[in-house]
Protein backbone atom coordinates (compact mmCIF):
# COMPACT_ATOMS: atom_id res chain seq x y z
CA UNK A 1 0.00 0.00 0.00
CA UNK A 2 1.21 3.51 -0.76
CA UNK A 3 1.40 6.02 2.05
CA UNK A 4 -0.07 9.49 1.81
CA UNK A 5 1.54 12.29 3.82
CA UNK A 6 -0.05 15.61 2.91
CA UNK A 7 0.49 15.83 -0.85
CA UNK A 8 3.22 13.21 -0.79
CA UNK A 9 2.67 9.74 -2.20
CA UNK A 10 5.40 7.19 -1.61
CA UNK A 11 6.10 3.57 -0.87
CA UNK A 12 9.34 4.59 0.84
CA UNK A 13 11.40 7.72 1.29
CA UNK A 14 14.49 5.95 2.63
CA UNK A 15 16.80 7.48 0.05
CA UNK A 16 19.96 6.07 1.58
CA UNK A 17 18.93 2.44 1.08
CA UNK A 18 21.78 0.18 -0.01
CA UNK A 19 21.89 -0.86 -3.63
CA UNK A 20 20.55 2.41 -5.08
CA UNK A 21 22.21 2.95 -8.47
CA UNK A 22 20.71 6.34 -9.39
CA UNK A 23 18.15 8.84 -8.21
CA UNK A 24 16.54 11.44 -10.48
CA UNK A 25 14.35 14.31 -9.31
CA UNK A 26 11.94 16.01 -11.71
CA UNK A 27 11.09 19.37 -10.17
CA UNK A 28 9.03 22.46 -10.97
CA UNK A 29 6.20 20.48 -12.54
CA UNK A 30 3.38 22.92 -13.27
CA UNK A 31 0.79 20.19 -13.61
CA UNK A 32 1.01 16.41 -13.36
CA UNK A 33 -1.89 14.75 -15.16
CA UNK A 34 -2.48 11.01 -15.33
CA UNK A 35 -5.13 8.31 -15.28
CA UNK A 36 -4.90 6.14 -12.17
CA UNK A 37 -4.91 2.36 -11.70
CA UNK A 38 -3.79 -0.66 -13.69
CA UNK A 39 -6.96 -1.52 -15.63
CA UNK A 40 -8.89 -0.46 -18.71
CA UNK A 41 -10.85 2.74 -18.21
CA UNK A 42 -14.28 2.85 -19.81
CA UNK A 43 -17.43 4.93 -19.75
CA UNK A 44 -17.30 7.88 -17.39
CA UNK A 45 -13.97 6.73 -16.00
CA UNK A 46 -12.36 7.15 -19.44
CA UNK A 47 -12.49 10.88 -18.75
CA UNK A 48 -11.21 10.82 -15.16
CA UNK A 49 -7.59 11.94 -14.68
CA UNK A 50 -5.68 12.79 -11.52
CA UNK A 51 -4.31 16.35 -11.69
CA UNK A 52 -1.73 17.69 -9.23
CA UNK A 53 -0.29 21.20 -9.59
CA UNK A 54 3.17 22.35 -8.45
CA UNK A 55 4.68 18.97 -7.79
CA UNK A 56 7.80 16.83 -8.14
CA UNK A 57 8.59 13.21 -8.98
CA UNK A 58 11.43 11.14 -7.57
CA UNK A 59 12.80 8.22 -9.58
CA UNK A 60 15.06 5.46 -8.33
CA UNK A 61 16.73 3.58 -11.17
CA UNK A 62 13.78 3.05 -13.56
CA UNK A 63 10.90 3.24 -11.07
CA UNK A 64 8.86 6.10 -9.58
CA UNK A 65 9.34 6.03 -5.80
CA UNK A 66 7.74 9.30 -4.67
CA UNK A 67 5.48 12.12 -5.83
CA UNK A 68 4.92 15.26 -3.78
CA UNK A 69 4.15 18.96 -3.58
CA UNK A 70 6.81 21.61 -4.19
CA UNK A 71 6.10 23.16 -0.79
CA UNK A 72 6.69 19.81 0.92
CA UNK A 73 10.13 18.67 -0.28
CA UNK A 74 12.02 16.54 2.29
CA UNK A 75 15.55 17.81 2.84
CA UNK A 76 17.11 14.49 1.83
CA UNK A 77 15.65 14.90 -1.65
CA UNK A 78 18.64 17.14 -2.34
CA UNK A 79 20.80 14.02 -2.32
CA UNK A 80 20.02 12.99 -5.89
CA UNK A 81 22.22 12.13 -8.85
CA UNK A 82 20.36 14.30 -11.35
CA UNK A 83 17.70 16.99 -11.38
CA UNK A 84 15.43 17.67 -14.36
CA UNK A 85 13.64 21.02 -14.39
CA UNK A 86 10.14 20.89 -15.90
CA UNK A 87 10.01 24.71 -15.99
CA UNK A 88 6.35 24.73 -15.00
CA UNK A 89 5.28 22.46 -17.83
CA UNK A 90 2.78 19.63 -18.01
CA UNK A 91 3.97 16.10 -17.16
CA UNK A 92 2.08 13.01 -18.34
CA UNK A 93 2.83 9.31 -18.62
CA UNK A 94 4.87 8.33 -21.67
CA UNK A 95 2.56 7.86 -24.64
CA UNK A 96 1.67 4.35 -25.82
CA UNK A 97 1.02 3.78 -29.53
CA UNK A 98 -1.04 0.61 -29.55
CA UNK A 99 -1.19 -0.05 -33.32
CA UNK A 100 1.65 0.33 -35.83
CA UNK A 101 3.00 -1.46 -38.89
CA UNK A 102 6.52 -0.30 -38.09
CA UNK A 103 8.46 -2.83 -40.17
CA UNK A 104 8.23 -2.46 -43.95
CA UNK A 105 10.12 -1.38 -47.04
CA UNK A 106 8.71 0.83 -49.75
CA UNK A 107 6.55 3.89 -49.19
CA UNK A 108 3.64 4.15 -51.62
CA UNK A 109 3.55 7.78 -52.70
CA UNK A 110 2.91 6.52 -56.25
CA UNK A 111 -0.66 5.67 -55.21
CA UNK A 112 -1.55 9.37 -54.86
CA UNK A 113 -2.47 9.65 -58.55
CA UNK A 114 -4.69 6.54 -58.34
CA UNK A 115 -6.46 7.93 -55.28
CA UNK A 116 -6.97 11.31 -56.92
CA UNK A 117 -8.71 9.49 -59.77
CA UNK A 118 -11.12 7.90 -57.31
CA UNK A 119 -9.56 4.48 -56.63
CA UNK A 120 -10.51 3.11 -53.22
CA UNK A 121 -8.28 1.21 -50.80
CA UNK A 122 -9.74 -2.12 -51.96
CA UNK A 123 -9.56 -1.09 -55.63
CA UNK A 124 -5.82 -0.57 -55.29
CA UNK A 125 -5.43 -3.86 -53.42
CA UNK A 126 -7.36 -5.81 -56.09
CA UNK A 127 -5.11 -4.29 -58.77
CA UNK A 128 -2.05 -5.77 -57.06
CA UNK A 129 -1.07 -2.58 -55.31
CA UNK A 130 -1.59 -1.54 -51.71
CA UNK A 131 -0.37 -4.11 -49.22
CA UNK A 132 0.92 -6.40 -51.97
CA UNK A 133 3.17 -3.66 -53.34
CA UNK A 134 4.75 -3.24 -49.92
CA UNK A 135 5.02 -7.03 -49.65
CA UNK A 136 7.16 -7.09 -52.80
CA UNK A 137 9.51 -4.43 -51.48
CA UNK A 138 9.69 -5.97 -48.00
CA UNK A 139 10.52 -9.40 -49.36
CA UNK A 140 13.35 -7.87 -51.38
CA UNK A 141 14.74 -5.92 -48.44
CA UNK A 142 17.40 -7.34 -46.15
CA UNK A 143 16.91 -7.52 -42.41
CA UNK A 144 19.55 -4.82 -42.05
CA UNK A 145 17.70 -2.48 -44.38
CA UNK A 146 14.44 -3.02 -42.49
CA UNK A 147 16.23 -2.43 -39.19
CA UNK A 148 17.83 0.84 -40.30
CA UNK A 149 14.55 2.31 -41.56
CA UNK A 150 12.67 1.34 -38.40
CA UNK A 151 15.46 2.55 -36.11
CA UNK A 152 15.39 5.97 -37.76
CA UNK A 153 11.63 6.14 -37.25
CA UNK A 154 11.92 5.07 -33.60
CA UNK A 155 14.37 7.89 -32.87
CA UNK A 156 11.87 10.49 -34.07
CA UNK A 157 8.91 8.72 -32.47
CA UNK A 158 10.52 8.63 -29.02
CA UNK A 159 11.46 12.31 -29.18
CA UNK A 160 7.77 13.11 -29.75
CA UNK A 161 6.73 11.46 -26.46
CA UNK A 162 6.02 7.82 -27.34
CA UNK A 163 7.83 5.41 -25.01
CA UNK A 164 6.02 2.15 -25.89
CA UNK A 165 4.54 0.94 -29.15
CA UNK A 166 3.10 -2.15 -30.75
CA UNK A 167 4.82 -3.35 -33.95
CA UNK A 168 3.26 -5.78 -36.41
CA UNK A 169 4.68 -8.05 -39.06
CA UNK A 170 2.45 -8.64 -42.07
CA UNK A 171 4.36 -7.51 -45.14
CA UNK A 172 6.18 -10.80 -45.62
CA UNK A 173 3.25 -13.22 -45.97
CA UNK A 174 5.52 -16.26 -46.15
CA UNK A 175 7.64 -18.12 -43.62
CA UNK A 176 11.04 -16.58 -44.28
CA UNK A 177 9.91 -12.99 -44.57
CA UNK A 178 7.47 -12.97 -41.67
CA UNK A 179 10.19 -14.43 -39.44
CA UNK A 180 12.65 -11.88 -40.85
CA UNK A 181 10.33 -9.05 -39.82
CA UNK A 182 9.74 -10.44 -36.33
CA UNK A 183 13.46 -10.90 -35.79
CA UNK A 184 13.99 -7.27 -36.74
CA UNK A 185 11.45 -6.25 -34.10
CA UNK A 186 13.25 -8.43 -31.56
CA UNK A 187 16.59 -6.81 -32.39
CA UNK A 188 15.10 -3.31 -32.17
CA UNK A 189 13.72 -4.21 -28.74
CA UNK A 190 17.16 -5.26 -27.61
CA UNK A 191 19.14 -2.37 -29.09
CA UNK A 192 16.89 0.70 -28.84
CA UNK A 193 15.29 2.31 -25.81
CA UNK A 194 11.77 1.92 -27.18
CA UNK A 195 9.62 -0.84 -25.71
CA UNK A 196 8.16 -2.71 -28.67
CA UNK A 197 5.31 -5.20 -28.33
CA UNK A 198 5.55 -7.63 -31.28
CA UNK A 199 2.44 -8.82 -33.12
CA UNK A 200 2.44 -11.57 -35.75
CA UNK A 201 0.13 -10.46 -38.56
CA UNK A 202 0.80 -13.07 -41.23
CA UNK A 203 -2.89 -12.78 -42.13
CA UNK A 204 -2.62 -9.24 -43.48
CA UNK A 205 -3.49 -10.13 -47.08
CA UNK A 206 -3.52 -13.15 -49.38
CA UNK A 207 -0.16 -13.25 -51.20
CA UNK A 208 -0.03 -13.76 -55.00
CA UNK A 209 1.14 -17.36 -54.68
CA UNK A 210 -2.06 -18.18 -52.76
CA UNK A 211 -4.45 -16.22 -54.97
CA UNK A 212 -7.87 -17.84 -54.78
CA UNK A 213 -6.66 -20.13 -51.98
CA UNK A 214 -7.19 -18.07 -48.84
CA UNK A 215 -8.25 -21.10 -46.78
CA UNK A 216 -5.01 -22.89 -47.64
CA UNK A 217 -3.02 -19.78 -46.75
CA UNK A 218 -4.70 -19.56 -43.33
CA UNK A 219 -3.89 -23.24 -42.71
CA UNK A 220 -0.25 -22.64 -43.60
CA UNK A 221 -0.06 -19.72 -41.19
CA UNK A 222 -1.70 -21.74 -38.42
CA UNK A 223 0.26 -24.95 -38.85
CA UNK A 224 3.67 -23.76 -40.04
CA UNK A 225 4.48 -20.18 -39.08
CA UNK A 226 2.45 -19.58 -35.93
CA UNK A 227 3.88 -22.54 -33.95
CA UNK A 228 7.42 -21.41 -34.87
CA UNK A 229 6.62 -17.85 -33.76
CA UNK A 230 5.39 -19.13 -30.41
CA UNK A 231 8.25 -21.58 -29.89
CA UNK A 232 10.87 -18.90 -30.52
CA UNK A 233 8.97 -16.21 -28.58
CA UNK A 234 8.89 -13.83 -31.54
CA UNK A 235 5.45 -12.35 -30.86
CA UNK A 236 3.14 -11.63 -27.97
CA UNK A 237 -0.02 -11.25 -30.08
CA UNK A 238 -1.55 -12.39 -33.37
CA UNK A 239 -3.63 -10.14 -35.62
CA UNK A 240 -5.74 -10.69 -38.76
CA UNK A 241 -7.38 -8.38 -41.31
CA UNK A 242 -11.05 -9.39 -41.25
CA UNK A 243 -12.55 -7.58 -44.22
CA UNK A 244 -14.21 -8.08 -47.61
CA UNK A 245 -11.65 -9.19 -50.22
CA UNK A 246 -9.25 -10.18 -47.43
CA UNK A 247 -10.26 -12.71 -44.71
CA UNK A 248 -13.81 -13.58 -43.67
CA UNK A 249 -15.12 -14.28 -40.18
CA UNK A 250 -14.72 -18.05 -40.46
CA UNK A 251 -11.10 -17.73 -41.53
CA UNK A 252 -10.47 -15.17 -38.81
CA UNK A 253 -11.96 -17.44 -36.17
CA UNK A 254 -9.75 -20.31 -37.30
CA UNK A 255 -6.62 -18.14 -37.20
CA UNK A 256 -7.35 -16.55 -33.82
CA UNK A 257 -8.46 -19.89 -32.39
CA UNK A 258 -5.07 -21.38 -33.24
CA UNK A 259 -3.32 -18.38 -31.69
CA UNK A 260 -5.31 -18.81 -28.49
CA UNK A 261 -4.54 -22.54 -28.45
CA UNK A 262 -0.83 -21.69 -28.60
CA UNK A 263 -1.10 -19.13 -25.81
CA UNK A 264 -0.72 -16.01 -27.94
CA UNK A 265 -2.79 -12.88 -27.37
CA UNK A 266 -5.49 -11.89 -29.86
CA UNK A 267 -6.07 -8.75 -31.93
CA UNK A 268 -8.23 -8.20 -35.01
CA UNK A 269 -8.58 -5.58 -37.75
CA UNK A 270 -12.35 -5.30 -37.86
CA UNK A 271 -15.06 -3.28 -39.61
CA UNK A 272 -12.65 -0.85 -41.26
CA UNK A 273 -14.59 -0.73 -44.53
CA UNK A 274 -17.60 -3.03 -44.09
CA UNK A 275 -19.23 -4.54 -41.01
CA UNK A 276 -18.85 -8.22 -41.91
CA UNK A 277 -18.75 -9.48 -38.32
CA UNK A 278 -15.18 -8.80 -37.20
CA UNK A 279 -16.12 -6.72 -34.17
CA UNK A 280 -18.75 -9.27 -33.14
CA UNK A 281 -16.08 -11.99 -33.31
CA UNK A 282 -13.74 -9.77 -31.29
CA UNK A 283 -16.20 -9.62 -28.42
CA UNK A 284 -17.02 -13.31 -28.60
CA UNK A 285 -13.35 -14.29 -28.52
CA UNK A 286 -12.51 -11.57 -25.98
CA UNK A 287 -9.64 -10.24 -28.09
CA UNK A 288 -7.35 -7.75 -26.40
CA UNK A 289 -8.34 -5.17 -29.00
CA UNK A 290 -10.27 -4.66 -32.20
CA UNK A 291 -8.71 -2.19 -34.60
CA UNK A 292 -10.25 0.49 -36.88
CA UNK A 293 -14.02 -0.06 -36.27
CA UNK A 294 -15.00 2.70 -38.69
CA UNK A 295 -18.09 0.78 -39.84
CA UNK A 296 -18.97 -1.03 -36.61
CA UNK A 297 -22.68 -1.84 -36.23
CA UNK A 298 -25.02 -2.40 -33.30
CA UNK A 299 -24.20 -6.09 -33.05
CA UNK A 300 -20.49 -5.35 -32.93
CA UNK A 301 -20.86 -2.68 -30.27
CA UNK A 302 -22.87 -5.01 -28.05
CA UNK A 303 -20.41 -7.85 -28.48
CA UNK A 304 -17.34 -5.75 -27.72
CA UNK A 305 -18.94 -4.23 -24.64
CA UNK A 306 -19.82 -7.66 -23.34
CA UNK A 307 -16.40 -9.14 -24.17
CA UNK A 308 -14.39 -6.31 -22.65
CA UNK A 309 -12.45 -5.73 -25.87
CA UNK A 310 -10.57 -2.44 -26.23
CA UNK A 311 -11.57 -0.35 -29.24
CA UNK A 312 -8.27 0.61 -30.91
CA UNK A 313 -9.41 3.55 -33.04
CA UNK A 314 -7.23 5.04 -35.74
CA UNK A 315 -8.33 8.56 -36.71
CA UNK A 316 -5.20 9.20 -38.79
CA UNK A 317 -6.32 6.49 -41.21
CA UNK A 318 -9.79 7.99 -41.58
CA UNK A 319 -8.16 11.39 -42.12
CA UNK A 320 -5.75 10.13 -44.78
CA UNK A 321 -8.31 8.01 -46.65
CA UNK A 322 -11.03 10.63 -46.46
CA UNK A 323 -13.21 8.05 -44.70
CA UNK A 324 -15.72 8.47 -41.92
CA UNK A 325 -14.55 8.30 -38.32
CA UNK A 326 -15.28 5.54 -35.82
CA UNK A 327 -18.23 6.26 -33.47
CA UNK A 328 -16.11 6.80 -30.37
CA UNK A 329 -18.70 8.74 -28.39
CA UNK A 330 -21.09 5.81 -28.76
CA UNK A 331 -18.35 3.42 -27.66
CA UNK A 332 -17.67 5.43 -24.52
CA UNK A 333 -21.40 5.62 -23.83
CA UNK A 334 -21.58 1.82 -24.02
CA UNK A 335 -18.65 1.30 -21.63
CA UNK A 336 -16.19 0.09 -24.27
CA UNK A 337 -12.63 1.12 -23.35
CA UNK A 338 -11.22 3.30 -26.12
CA UNK A 339 -7.60 3.68 -27.22
CA UNK A 340 -6.38 5.77 -30.13
CA UNK A 341 -3.25 4.99 -32.15
CA UNK A 342 -1.44 6.03 -35.32
CA UNK A 343 -1.72 2.92 -37.54
CA UNK A 344 1.64 4.01 -38.97
CA UNK A 345 1.98 2.20 -42.30
CA UNK A 346 3.00 3.04 -45.90
CA UNK A 347 -0.48 2.89 -47.42
CA UNK A 348 -3.34 4.23 -45.32
CA UNK A 349 -1.50 6.30 -42.69
CA UNK A 350 2.12 7.19 -43.54
CA UNK A 351 2.57 9.11 -40.28
CA UNK A 352 3.76 8.12 -36.82
CA UNK A 353 2.73 11.43 -35.22
CA UNK A 354 0.65 10.42 -32.20
CA UNK A 355 0.36 14.06 -31.12
CA UNK A 356 -1.57 14.79 -34.34
CA UNK A 357 -3.76 11.75 -33.67
CA UNK A 358 -4.57 13.24 -30.26
CA UNK A 359 -5.75 16.42 -31.97
CA UNK A 360 -7.92 14.34 -34.31
CA UNK A 361 -9.36 12.65 -31.22
CA UNK A 362 -10.62 16.03 -30.07
CA UNK A 363 -11.72 17.35 -33.47
CA UNK A 364 -13.23 14.22 -35.05
CA UNK A 365 -14.08 11.88 -32.17
CA UNK A 366 -15.19 14.75 -29.91
CA UNK A 367 -13.21 13.31 -27.01
CA UNK A 368 -12.29 15.44 -24.01
CA UNK A 369 -8.60 16.05 -23.22
CA UNK A 370 -8.92 13.69 -20.25
CA UNK A 371 -10.44 10.94 -22.41
CA UNK A 372 -7.67 11.41 -24.95
CA UNK A 373 -4.91 11.08 -22.35
CA UNK A 374 -6.47 7.84 -21.14
CA UNK A 375 -6.68 6.67 -24.78
CA UNK A 376 -2.94 7.12 -25.38
CA UNK A 377 -1.67 5.84 -22.02
CA UNK A 378 -3.39 3.33 -19.75
CA UNK A 379 -5.94 1.92 -22.21
CA UNK A 380 -3.40 0.93 -24.89
CA UNK A 381 -1.08 -0.25 -22.11
CA UNK A 382 -3.85 -2.61 -20.99
CA UNK A 383 -4.45 -3.77 -24.56
CA UNK A 384 -0.74 -4.62 -24.76
CA UNK A 385 -0.64 -6.40 -21.39
CA UNK A 386 1.63 -3.80 -19.78
CA UNK A 387 -0.82 -2.09 -17.44
CA UNK A 388 1.07 -3.05 -14.26
CA UNK A 389 4.26 -1.43 -15.53
CA UNK A 390 3.30 1.67 -17.51
CA UNK A 391 0.37 3.88 -18.54
CA UNK A 392 0.02 5.97 -15.38
CA UNK A 393 2.24 8.05 -13.10
CA UNK A 394 2.10 6.20 -9.81
CA UNK A 395 4.59 5.02 -7.22
CA UNK A 396 5.92 1.62 -8.20
CA UNK A 397 5.46 2.02 -11.96
CA UNK A 398 8.21 2.52 -14.49
CA UNK A 399 9.38 6.08 -14.96
CA UNK A 400 8.15 6.56 -18.53
CA UNK A 401 7.25 10.25 -18.60
CA UNK A 402 6.92 13.26 -20.89
CA UNK A 403 7.53 16.89 -19.95
CA UNK A 404 5.53 19.06 -22.35
CA UNK A 405 6.07 22.62 -23.48
CA UNK A 406 2.45 23.22 -22.56
CA UNK A 407 0.54 24.11 -19.39
CA UNK A 408 -2.21 21.52 -19.74
CA UNK A 409 -3.76 18.74 -21.84
CA UNK A 410 -6.04 21.27 -23.50
CA UNK A 411 -3.00 22.83 -25.16
CA UNK A 412 -1.79 19.44 -26.43
CA UNK A 413 -5.15 18.79 -28.08
CA UNK A 414 -5.43 22.35 -29.39
CA UNK A 415 -2.02 22.69 -31.06
CA UNK A 416 -1.15 20.56 -34.07
CA UNK A 417 1.78 20.39 -36.45
CA UNK A 418 4.20 21.38 -33.68
CA UNK A 419 6.09 18.91 -31.50
CA UNK A 420 5.39 19.98 -27.92
CA UNK A 421 7.43 17.25 -26.20
CA UNK A 422 10.19 19.05 -24.29
CA UNK A 423 11.77 16.13 -22.38
CA UNK A 424 11.09 12.42 -22.74
CA UNK A 425 12.12 10.12 -19.89
CA UNK A 426 12.25 6.39 -20.56
CA UNK A 427 12.71 4.13 -17.54
CA UNK A 428 14.30 7.01 -15.62
CA UNK A 429 16.67 8.16 -18.39
CA UNK A 430 16.30 11.22 -20.59
CA UNK A 431 16.06 10.51 -24.31
CA UNK A 432 18.64 12.59 -26.13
Amino acid sequence: MYQREGNLYADSLNLNKEGIMSKVLIKNIGRLQTPMGSYSHKGKEQGENNKIDNTWILIQDDVIIAIGAENNVPTNLQDVDKEIDAFGGLVTPGLVDGHTHLIFSGFRQNEIVMKLKGASYLDILRAGGGILDTVRHTREASAKELYIQAEEAITEIMCSGVTTMEAKSGYGLDFDNEIKMLNVIKELNEKTKMTLVPTFMGAHAVPPEYAGKADEFIEMLCEEIMPYVKEHELAKYCDIFCENSVFNVKQSERYLGKAKELGLGLRIHADEIDAIGGSKLAGEMKTASAEHLISINEEGLESMAKGGTTAMCLPGTSFYLGAKFAPVREMIKRNIPVAIATDYNPGSCPSFNLQFVMTLGYLKYRMTPEEILTAVTINPACALGLEKEIGTIEVGKKADLVIWDAPDMEMLCYRFGTDLAMNVIKEGEEIE
